[in-house]
């Protein structure tokens, strides 16, 4: 009887490792990608020196030849404003409809959600046909038919509609009073900030305290006396130091007050509407991933059915809810780039559009728009990557 050894080579233990193979891909795909970086790069600095076109970022301080139609900054092409600022007036125009955005369409698609849940069978047919309705019909032409349909349709100054308050709405957007602030608004300013933060302060420790005790303590009263009464208490010991300054209609328009310009009340209508359909259906299917025997325990608990949603359900169903939230977050900023199609003065419209065409910068104007929209993208996806770990549920 004879032993057979074999024996393998090095060299072919090493081409067998997966590990070996794993770190091999991967630096040939890196090797491959960074050829690949360096060849668009040379011909873009090649066909840009055919083209006789400067590179570089020395354009953003160069004076802007144009104006826009709202701005959060000081801007203007007569006061010397540079294309810098008008980066930084685009981004905040980007920024504030995000924002403002995400709000609505949070609170209009966690309502309609529920509504798809009623046991009212007008309220849950209703709500299915809006979001039905929404989800199927392009953003860009539900911006369309607010903008041109809607917004574009309302009578003129001469013949706005007066709202109460001191608001009107035209063709030409809505006014509204603007507050104007004289010495020690700071001060009701400030004790507005502190009475937000010292409202959230007191929900974090009542929550802690009925953890661990199980009392309740009057969040809401507590919260409304410092979020209210404590800026009015300010206003009143300062001598009132904000006022209001009320559109007047003069001629053919109207004069003082704040202008909300119609392009951005029909993307932020078109923007909120649209991502609420798909955070109703996102809503939906997080409240239907709790067991119902939740319900039933809370039910046999004594609790009513809007206390079961909002202490029992709710809270459990957040942690399936808050992953694909933070995807039609970020998809409602980057939406926002439509913009450019109703004249809204945007990073896109402002930037990708005017200053690029007057520059001829392309190469640095897409490369700093696309780097701000990733930043904001991963921005918002840390703040909901924290939020949602601190929703998930904790096994004991």
């Amino acid at each position: 009887m004879t032993d057979i050894t074999q024996s393998t080579s090095p060299r072919t233990s090493l081409i067998n490792d997966p590990k070996v193979r794993g770190i091999a891909y991967q630096v040939i795909l890196v090797v491959v990608l960074a050829l690949l970086v360096y060849e668009a790069t040379t011909n873009a600095i090649e066909n840009l020196r055919r083209a006789r076109i400067a590179s570089g970022f020395d354009f953003l301080s160069t004076t802007a030849g144009f104006d826009v139609n709202q701005t959060l900054i000081p801007f203007s092409s007569s006061g010397g404003s540079t294309y810098g600022e008008a980066f930084i007036v685009g981004l905040l125009n980007t920024l504030l409809v995000a924002a403002i955005g995400i709000v609505l369409a949070t609170i209009l698609g966690f309502i309609v959600g529920v509504a798809r849940l009623s046991s009212n069978w007008m309220v849950a047919k209703l709500a299915k046909v809006y979001v039905e309705a929404i989800r199927n019909i392009p953003l860009l032409l539900q911006l369309f038919i607010w903008y041109n349909a809607v917004l574009k349709a309302l009578p003129n100054p001469r013949q706005s509609y007066e709202i109460a308050g001191g608001f009107f709405l035209n063709n030409r957007g809505l006014f509204a009073p603007e507050p104007v602030l004289a010495p020690g608004a700071g001060i009701v300013i400030g004790a507005t900030v502190l009475g937000i933060v010292g409202a959230f302060a007191f929900r974090f420790w009542a929550r802690r305290r009925q953890e661990r005790t199980g009392q309740q303590a009057p969040v809401g009263a507590v919260a409304l006396a410092l979020i209210v009464g404590l800026p009015l208490l300010a206003f009143l010991i300062t001598g009132r130091p904000i006022s209001l300054e009320y559109p007047e209609l003069r001629g053919f328009n109207f004069t003082g007050g704040v202008q909300v310009i119609p392009e951005f009340v029909a993307l932020l209508i078109g923007l909120t509407t649209y991502t609420a359909a798909f955070i109703a259906e996102i809503v939906r299917a997080g409240i239907l991933a709790v067991s119902r025997g939740q319900t039933e325990a809370a039910h046999a608990l004594g609790l009513r059915e809007g206390q079961t949603l909002k202490l029992v359900i709710i809270p459990q169903a957040m942690r399936v809810i808050v992953p694909p939230l933070t995807s039609q977050y970020l998809n409602l900023t980057k939406n926002s780039s439509l913009a450019v199609a109703i004249g809204y003065p945007d990073l896109a419209q402002v930037f990708m559009g005017t200053v690029l065409n007057q520059t001829g910068q392309a190469v640095e104007v897409i490369a700093i728009t696309m780097a701000v929209y990733l930043a904001i993208s991963l921005f918002t996806s840390l703040v909901m990557n924290i939020y949602n770990r601190r929703a998930a549920i904790v096994e004991r």
